[in-house]
């Protein structure tokens, strides 16, 4: 038997053991899982700082880092989890049939859910829990550039799992740095893994849809935009633009095009352009915008309009109207995060209705693109999808569904 047909073996017996199980001992693991973390702190920065020291590619140090501050948001993220309802067994619908049959729809777990990802080891604590609290067990595949943070973490759910008398295999983590593995987990893993979650870049992820024979839940970038409308706040909307922008940069829901409707140039775009470049953004802009400050920054080309920059990096476009705004958004956007900034109603409504991202806002930095932001308690990933689930993918949505249909010895005629 290979190295991963076991891990995939050992997840399906857990998964049995898990249907069998009482969800307050789910909630018990999660809490004790919870105060290993703090309990543990000091050891899981010593980790960390191995992994920082080896990072070759340093833009991903920011993703990679975790201190007191980031441990306490995780284990904040870990109790939100714990105090959610138990999302299986919830009965979605129920009707009843002029014969009498009686049908009802509940939510029921997914199975086995594998999860490769890329930097951030956050994700290892944030998706074991969430896929335990939703019923599910969880194949962990994390980036070698974590792999002493992600392996800590994920020992430490196994510990606790143990200790509560459970099978600690709910949780796996691959320990196999070997690229390989991912292909294999891709390709010949549909007999243990019922759904794979990509989380990383677009090289990962594009990989995965191409290549996975399962399911797949996830986005391939986050190129979001803003679209400034006449009628905003000037001062709400250099809020709200520096935010989406700058706050952290290296996520999928940080703004990468700014489009100005051209009634708003004189009145908006050269005050929050200077704000931007203020706050140390570089800024690409078109011809128009290019002129109004006589040619001194960099132009923007058609390679700028289709790049996840994650970095301090901003291209800024003039567009007719709402319209054409739109119409750039449709071309050039990957569903995941788009934002409008006016006070007119109507041009909301509109915005919101024609644009096809998973999340559409109004007047919102798209940084709240996020999980826990929405009252999830944490995500899985962000799902830009056309069919469900779409947007931040939480204990709810990582949930299947069964139909139970009862009656008194009704046959059909």
């Amino acid at each position: 038997m290979s190295y991963l047909e076991n891990i995939g073996k050992n997840a399906k017996k857990a998964f049995e053991d898990l249907k069998k199980t009482k969800h307050s001992k789910i909630k018990k693991v999660l809490e004790n899982y919870n105060k290993s973390l703090l309990k543990n702190k000091k050891k899981i920065i010593k980790e960390n700082l191995k992994d920082v020291k080896n990072v070759k590619r340093k833009h991903l140090v920011d993703r990679l880092i975790l201190n007191d501050k980031r441990i306490e948001g995780i284990r904040y993220s870990i109790n939100q989890i714990a105090k959610f309802k138990n999302p299986v067994g919830q009965i979605l619908q129920q009707w009843k049939r002029p014969n009498k049959l009686q049908i009802k729809k509940v939510s029921t777990p997914i199975g086995v859910i594998g999860i490769i990802y890329e930097s951030r080891p956050n994700v290892t604590a944030d998706v074991a829990a969430l896929c335990l609290k939703s019923g599910n067990c969880s194949i962990l595949r994390g980036g070698s550039e974590a792999f002493n943070s992600n392996r800590l973490l994920a020992n430490l759910f196994r510990d606790v799992l143990k200790r509560n008398s459970m099978n600690k295999n709910c949780v796996q983590f691959i320990e196999n740095k070997d690229r390989k593995i991912v292909d294999a987990l891709l390709s010949k893993m549909s007999n243990y893994i019922d759904v794979i979650v990509p989380r990383g870049g677009k090289g990962l992820v594009g990989k995965v849809q191409k290549f996975s024979n399962v399911h797949v839940i996830g986005h391939l970038e986050g190129l979001c935009h803003i679209y400034l409308d006449k009628t905003a706040n000037i001062n709400m909307a250099k809020k709200l633009i520096i935010n989406a922008k700058m706050r952290r940069t290296s996520i999928c829901g940080a703004v990468e095009t700014l489009l100005i409707d051209e009634k708003a140039i004189n009145s908006h775009a050269k005050e929050i352009i200077q704000s931007l470049i203020n706050s140390g953004c570089e800024v690409r802009v078109d011809n128009k915008l290019n002129k109004l400050f006589k040619g001194k920054l960099k132009k923007a080309n058609e390679r700028d309009w289709r790049t996840e920059y994650l970095d301090s990096i901003i291209s800024i476009k003039i567009v007719k109207n709402l319209s054409d705004g739109i119409n750039h958004i449709l071309k050039y956007g990957t569903m995941h995060t788009d934002s409008i900034i006016t006070n007119n109603k109507k041009n909301a409504q509109i915005f919101l209705n024609s644009v096809n991202s998973s999340i559409a806002m109004h007047n919102v930095s798209t940084q709240f693109a996020d999980g826990g932001e929405f009252g999830f308690g944490g995500e899985i990933g962000i799902s830009t999808n056309k069919l469900p689930p779409r947007g931040p993918v939480g204990i709810n949505q990582l949930t299947s569904y069964k139909y139970l249909v009862s009656g008194k010895g009704i046959v059909r005629p």
